[in-house]
Parts: C-alpha cells; sequence; structure tokens
C-alpha cells in the first residue's frame, strides 16, 4: 500500500511537472535524479513514469532512456479530431439536457475563466496561478461532459486525455492570451437551447489555436533514433 502510494506521488508530482512546463518536452528524465529530488526509491519512480508512458506523456527507449515525449504533428491532429468529436457531442447533449440551476452554473464558471486567463496573460509558464487556471479549465469542460448525462461520455473524454493534451499543446505553443469572451461565448452557445447554435459553438472552440499548436511542433527537431546519455 504504501509503495502504491508513492508511486501515485510521483506520478501526480511529474504529471504536474509536464503540465506546467517544469520539465519541457524533450527533456531527459533520470531515474536517480528524480528519485533523489522527490526523496523517494526507484521502484515508485519507475512505476510512475511507466504509467506516464502508457498516457503518452513521456516516452522511454531500452538501454537509452527516458524523456518527456515530443508530440508529433499526426499526434496534435488525432487528439483535435477526438476532442472535437467526443466534446461536440458533449455539447449537445449538455444543450439538450442542462437544468435551469445548471445553466447558470455554467454561465458564471465560463465568465470566471475568462477572467482567469486575462488574468495570469503575464505569468510565468511554471507559475502555480497559471497551473490553477488550467486545472479550472480542464473541469469547466469536463463540467459539459457531466451535464450531459451520459457517463460513458465523460469517460471517455477522461480515458482520452484530450483535455490533458489540449494542456500540453497550450504549454508547448506558450498560448495564454485567449479572444475576450472565449468561454462565456460558448457557455452561451450551449445554454442556448439550439443544438446547432452549441454543436458550431464548441467546434469553433476546440479547433481555436490548431495552427499555432501546430507550427510550434513543426519547429521541434524530432529525432527518429533520438539518443541519450545513459543517466540512471
Amino acid at each position: 500500500m504504501a509503495g502504491s502510494s508513492l508511486a501515485q506521488q510521483a506520478y501526480t508530482q511529474i504529471r504536474e511537472e509536464i503540465l506546467r512546463g517544469k520539465l519541457a518536452v524533450g527533456d531527459v528524465l533520470s531515474r536517480r535524479k528524480l528519485a533523489e529530488r522527490l526523496n523517494m526509491s526507484f521502484l515508485p519512480i519507475t512505476e510512475a513514469l511507466q504509467r506516464l508512458e502508457a498516457e503518452g506523456l513521456v516516452e522511454s527507449r531500452p538501454r537509452i532512456g527516458t524523456r518527456v515525449r515530443i508530440p508529433t504533428q499526426q499526434d496534435v491532429l488525432d487528439s483535435y479530431v477526438i476532442r472535437e468529436a467526443l466534446e461536440t457531442q458533449a455539447a449537445r447533449l449538455c444543450c439538450s439536457n442542462i437544468t435551469a440551476s445548471e445553466r447558470e452554473h455554467l454561465l458564471k464558471s465560463a465568465k470566471h475563466l475568462d477572467d482567469l486567463y486575462r488574468a495570469s496573460a503575464t505569468e510565468l509558464e511554471d507559475s502555480p496561478f497559471l497551473f490553477s487556471v488550467h486545472t479550472y479549465h480542464l473541469r469547466f469542460h469536463m463540467k459539459i461532459a457531466e451535464f450531459s448525462r451520459s457517463p460513458r461520455l465523460v469517460q471517455s473524454i477522461e480515458c482520452e486525455q484530450v483535455l490533458i493534451y489540449n494542456w500540453l499543446y497550450d504549454t508547448v505553443s506558450h498560448r495564454k492570451a485567449l479572444p475576450s469572451g472565449f468561454h462565456s461565448n460558448l457557455a452561451q452557445a450551449i445554454c442556448s437551447r439550439k443544438l446547432q447554435l452549441a454543436d458550431a459553438g464548441m467546434r469553433k472552440h476546440v479547433r481555436f489555436g490548431l495552427e499555432d499548436v501546430m507550427k510550434s511542433i513543426a519547429n521541434m527537431e524530432v529525432e527518429k533514433g533520438w539518443r541519450l546519455r545513459r543517466v540512471d
């Protein structure tokens, strides 16, 4: 039980550092250094890295090493396609099933989220405040899914981790500023009781920034057979 708890702690810490940009895309992950910094043995660190690799956030090569995974342009496109499919359906179902109190909650949350993004525009990439903004953003989108009244859809969005990848891509492209009323406009479309408006609003919302992310990924040097000095 203690080992599992330590592995969970290591997983949470490393994952948070990746999403904050503290561990940047392409950074080498030394088990020894991570173990020393987190004051743990190799075992929980190894379990955490294996879990992160299964989720696609890190990658490793036998006898070479482990690093924060560098996404390809196809990875980004695939993630956007899946996210658009899942979240557009969530928006349509939410539009049909949302209650009056949930509608009020969603509109208030959207306004608060827009205010948070505006306030975070000058924050450093790895600041705790910016991390909290991204966390609130993820919860906002998951709330839309929950209001769809489809538990399997919620589960699919969580399992595919499309919101986590979107977070990572925003960090990679250094995008913090968003158009005025970006989330408020989406919430209003979903709360309109008009399915086509909700559908179009979510598609536009998801597709925003894709071009910038693709340019950022294209500018990275992705080595097909990357080599790392043995560091563990």
